[in-house]
């Protein structure tokens, strides 16, 4: 398990500062590596040693983050075993660390036990789509004094588009994050550890996607949490576009990128590391915050 972080604080600050926009307002790009088999995007999908290859390029590219993930999450996906999405992910979290050890690498897992593996090979983050739902998984991220990223998610993969229903959905989501958090500060978490995810598309509709991005700035609390959104290629940017298919919706997952920059984000979660370097090197000259 890695060193205290309340110990360690030139890693700890380091791990902060990742998931905080730069010295330019601008946010850190988190490359997806999906060692699945059946990601929505299928050009994400790799494994064993092309993985860690495609991970190296995303740290090349500008990646500060590479969030590995064995079991996918998309609408209607089904469970896999704990020891199989280990066997997927456990490898390559160790490979990457190895060939590039001031790389942030992240977790994508619900299950603690496979979370508690991959801080054991070397990941500097927990990125849970459950939301710490389970008790253990709130228990491993303290233990290690991991970064971690907080998702909302309603029900599970495999339900969760099957009856969505908010009271007001900015409220809603923003009230279980914060609860979550405050939480895990009260417990002795750092707070400037701790990113929150709207997380878009995971039990919601169009109109409630919209209305998180929209109120993006809301999430943050005034500079309190840091903030990651996940849109890259989704079905939120398939409707805005018109394009059924993931590999068609690159050039509206930019223009979302761009909306970030807009509302403060702090970590982008993107599968197309180059492309979304090249938006913010574009931004770079430019105030986005007059």
């Amino acid at each position: 398990m890695p060193s205290d972080l309340q110990g360690d604080d030139a890693r700890r600050n380091r791990l902060a500062q990742g998931l905080r926009v730069d010295e330019d307002g601008l946010p850190r790009l988190m490359g997806i590596l999906n060692a699945t088999p059946d990601s929505f995007h299928a050009d994400s999908r790799v494994s064993g040693t092309a993985a860690v290859e495609r991970g190296l390029a995303m740290f090349q590219a500008g990646a500060t983050w590479v969030d590995v993930g064995g079991e996918s999450t998309r609408p209607g996906a089904e469970p896999v075993p704990l020891e199989e999405e280990q066997a997927r992910v456990i490898p390559v979290i160790r490979e990457l660390k190895a060939h590039h050890p001031e790389g942030l690498v992240s977790i994508d897992t619900r299950h603690a036990a496979v979370a508690h593996a991959a801080l054991e090979a070397g990941a500097d983050m927990v990125n849970d789509v459950s939301g710490l739902r389970d008790p253990a998984m709130m228990d491993v991220v303290l233990e290690a004094g991991a970064a971690v990223c907080i998702m909302h998610m309603q029900g599970s993969p495999r339900t969760m588009q099957d009856e969505v229903q908010y009271t007001e959905v900015v409220a809603d989501v923003h009230g279980v994050l914060f609860a979550t958090a405050n939480t895990l500060v009260e417990r002795g978490h750092p707070a400037d550890l701790i990113c929150l995810d709207p997380g878009i598309g995971f039990g919601k509709e169009q109109h409630h996607n919209l209305a998180l991005l929209e109120h993006g700035h809301g999430l943050a609390n005034g500079g309190e949490w840091a903030v990651l959104w996940g849109v890259s290629r989704k079905s939120v940017v398939g409707h805005l576009t018109g394009h059924a298919s993931p590999e068609d919706r690159l050039a509206g997952t930019l223009g979302l990128a761009a909306l970030a920059c807009l509302r403060g984000v702090g970590v982008l979660r993107v599968h197309d590391v180059g492309p979304h370097r090249d938006l913010l090197e574009a931004l770079r000259p430019f105030d986005l915050r007059a």
